[in-house]
Parts: C-alpha cells; sequence; structure tokens
C-alpha cells in the first residue's frame, strides 16, 4: 500500500470530495431471523417542525423526525416524496427554510463544519472521484477532517485507512485505481473512506443505486456489519422496501413530504400501509431467509377472451382469418 505522508490537501478539499456529515452511536446486534434487538429512543440527530424547499418550491412543511441512536435507519416512500431531501437537510447540505436539524441537541448550523464533518459522515448519491487517484489516497481523504495546521498525517492515519480498506474488503485494491474497479468495488472504497472520517452516524443516500443485485446485497450486508459491529448509527434512503425491511432496526416511511409511519420493520411493513404509501396492493409474508417482512405484489388479472376480442388485442388479430364464404 502506498504511504500517505505527502497528504497535504486542505480541510476544504477534503469537505469538497467527502460531503458534509454529522453524529452517531452504537448499534444492536440482530437476533436470528432478523429481528433487532430493541433500538434506544434517544436521539443525536433529528429534524424539528423544518420546512425544506428547493428554490421556493416546499418539498417537505413542518416535519419532525427523530433518528433513534444505536439504530439502522432506513427512510423508505415513492419517487419525489423528500427522502434525498430530508437526508441532505440531516447532512446539512440543504438549510431548512423553517424549523432545525438538531445535532446533539443544537442546531447543526451553529457548529463549525470541521466540527460536523468529525462526527457526520455522508456517502451521497453520487460520488465522483477525481481521476487517476488510487483506492488508498481516495480512502485517506476521510482523515482531512481530523487535519490542521498542528495535526498533520500521522501513523494513526496510516493505521485508521488500513482498518477502513479492510473493513471494506477492499485492502487488496489499495494501489488499484478507482476508475478501474467495478461499481461494486467503487462503492465500498467510498464507504470505506467514510469510515475512515471515524464518525458515529453515517449517511447514505441510495447506496445501492446503479449495482445490480448481487452488489446491492453485498454492500447492504457491510451496512449491517459496520452498524451491529462498530457501534455506527446509520441513515440510509433506499428505493427497494424489502431491502429496508431486511436490513432496518427502524424504518421511516413517508409519501408527499410527511411521515406516514415509523418503527420496526415488523410493525410497519403490513399491506394496508404499503398500498397507503406506495399505491401498490401487495400480500406481506415472512421472508423465508430472515423471518422480516417480505412484500410480494399482487398479480396483474389476466385479461379475459371477451376482453381481448373487445379492444382488438394484437393476439386476435394475428389469428388466422378463415376460408372466404362461398
Amino acid at each position: 500500500m502506498s504511504t500517505h505522508k505527502d497528504r497535504n490537501t486542505t480541510v476544504s478539499d477534503a469537505r469538497a470530495a467527502t460531503g458534509p456529515q454529522t453524529t452517531v452511536t452504537a448499534a444492536p446486534p440482530r437476533r436470528a431471523g432478523g429481528e433487532a434487538n430493541k433500538t434506544n429512543t434517544a436521539s443525536r440527530l433529528s429534524a424539528e417542525s423544518v420546512t425544506l424547499a428547493y428554490d421556493g418550491r416546499v418539498i417537505t412543511e413542518n416535519l419532525s423526525v427523530a433518528v433513534p441512536d444505536n439504530s439502522f435507519t432506513v427512510i423508505v416512500g415513492p419517487n419525489a416524496c423528500g427522502k434525498s431531501t430530508l437526508l441532505r437537510a440531516l447532512s446539512r447540505m440543504l438549510k431548512p427554510a423553517a424549523g432545525a436539524v438538531l445535532l446533539d441537541g443544537a442546531a447543526i448550523g451553529s457548529y463549525p463544519a470541521k466540527k460536523v464533518a468529525r462526527t457526520l459522515g455522508l456517502l451521497p448519491q453520487s460520488s465522483v472521484a477525481p481521476d487517476g487517484i488510487t483506492v488508498a489516497d481516495l480512502v485517506a481523504r476521510g482523515r482531512y477532517p481530523h487535519q490542521g495546521l498542528l495535526r498533520q498525517w500521522s501513523p494513526e492515519d496510516e493505521r485508521i485507512v488500513a482498518e477502513s480498506m479492510a473493513a471494506t474488503g477492499v485492502a487488496a485494491l489499495a494501489d488499484r485505481y478507482v476508475d478501474e474497479l467495478s461499481g461494486g468495488q467503487r462503492q465500498r472504497v467510498w464507504i470505506a473512506m467514510a469510515l475512515a472520517q471515524r464518525t458515529p452516524l453515517l449517511l447514505l443516500d441510495e447506496p445501492t443505486t446503479y449495482l445490480d443485485i448481487q452488489h446491492q446485497i453485498e454492500v447492504l450486508d457491510l451496512c449491517a456489519e459496520l452498524h451491529e459491529t462498530q457501534g455506527r448509527t446509520l441513515v440510509a434512503v433506499l428505493h427497494d422496501l424489502n431491502h429496508a425491511a431486511r436490513y432496518a432496526t427502524h424504518l421511516i416511511a413517508l409519501r408527499d413530504g410527511r411521515v406516514v409511519a415509523e418503527g420496526p420493520p415488523a410493525e410497519v411493513v403490513t399491506a394496508e400501509l404499503v398500498e397507503r404509501v406506495f399505491g401498490l396492493r401487495c400480500q406481506v409474508i415472512d421472508d423465508p431467509q430472515t423471518g422480516t417482512p417480505l412484500v410480494v405484489p399482487a398479480a396483474r388479472r389476466p385479461r379475459t377472451a371477451a376482453e381481448a376480442g373487445a379492444t382488438g388485442s394484437p393476439a386476435a388479430a394475428a389469428r388466422p382469418a378463415g376460408p372466404p364464404s362461398a
């Protein structure tokens, strides 16, 4: 692995590379069947009656959410319901038009940026690595919020970078260029960089986007392991409700910028809730692998022959014509 003693990138460069960040705490181990231990209801990170808007267009209004400490919290909901907008506000990337995001009881905007970067990590939806950067150098950027005039690169930083790569399974890729890696490998590298920040709270905006099913499961398994073994509070936005139900210890369901339901997936994910939030008729059964809720969409009702004939279906049109009449 290459050394990092000459890394003198500024803190502002680091923030540009890593994005904003916030705080977290320990996470409970899971019991057999995918069920999590009871989540602590205390919260270091919360949104209090926030109104969030882009260019004057209100996305959410008077929204309150508390992230339970020691949880793997997943935010779900249909497109354009405010999931990523809420995550951006929690990470200090979006300032509320009203209300406040609180970190350890104080408005997150009242903290110096460097303080927030040492307590909250963010993996944004689309991360682009600089050209020609190696895995080890990108992961090392996670240490920049801890640098300063009186604290330069140290053996401790080197150790934390190595541990972060080992935890995410990318140590063997340390000298590879990031742009040579597969999508799943790159996502693991970005998570390793976030881990190198050593923040107790980690926010992930759609971490499985653009990944195939194998890499989606690998990334979510990694997140669950970090939550269980390293005592990190995770907050993720996911589109796949079954993934959310399998991995989350605390679920927040949004629709039209409002919280429709929240709590343990086993209590929240019901057929009624899915139809109310997503407009999808379904059946909810136990996942045969984990025992967590599994959403099975209702089957499309086949059209009858009479219906097909009445609408002039392609199948009816394709039937050969009978012999001409005499």
